[in-house]
């Protein structure tokens, strides 16, 4: 497919979450204009679903319906073993909605008589993008990246988990990887590659 072939050239972000924002449009590229769903609505959508995939999609058509725009969907998380793949779909409000250092302090007390051999971690990311609001056929493109939890932070770049999370082929924490770099590694990433070949971007 080429460029000119793709049924849209803009679409909307159903986050207001500013990461996110520009990690997706950093990996769309010029093809698409990825436009925040904060342009149009103020809520977000109610996440009532019990997995990454369905929480996706009822974020993208609530993004869909108030924009009139298609609309792309990531719902993501932690998923760590020991904790019965905890934080889940509850990752971004793990403590109650008092954000990142809360979830992070969270998650390091829950995890801290626990051996590094039993940290086994990972990122989720389901994408769903709908055409439009009533989109019988969503695409839905899923990505995951393997790690384990540190047990202190470390790095300043990414956002929510990074600083606990080991990638354990770089050494390094996923917010000490340089933004282009994690954007070509990380469970986002590999979702959004499944994406592009999808829409003929690749």
């Amino acid at each position: 497919m080429s460029d000119n072939a793709l049924p849209f050239s803009q679409l909307v972000l159903a986050s207001n979450n500013p990461g996110k924002l520009k990690e997706l449009q950093a990996m769309l590229g010029a093809h698409i204009d990825v436009l925040p769903q904060s342009q149009f609505i103020g809520e977000e959508a109610e996440e009532t679903g019990l997995s990454f995939v369905e929480n996706a999609i009822l974020k993208a058509r609530h993004a869909a319906r108030a924009s009139g725009l298609p609309a792309l969907a990531d719902d993501s998380g932690l998923a760590v073993d020991i904790l019965g793949g905890a934080p889940g779909i509850y990752s971004a409000r793990y403590a109650d909605g008092q954000g990142d250092a809360a979830n992070n302090a969270k998650l390091l007390d829950a995890l801290r008589d626990v051996p590094d051999t039993q940290r086994g971690a990972r990122f989720i990311c389901a994408l769903a993008l709908v055409r439009h609001a009533d989109d019988p056929v969503p695409i839905i493109c899923e990505g995951a990246w393997e790690g384990r939890i540190l047990h202190a932070p470390q790095g300043e770049h990414g956002f929510g988990y990074d600083p606990l999370f080991l990638v354990p082929e770089q050494g390094v924490s996923s917010a000490e990887l340089p933004p282009e770099q994690k954007n070509q590694l990380s469970h986002r990433a590999r979702a959004m590659q499944l994406l592009r070949a999808r829409l003929g971007l690749v």
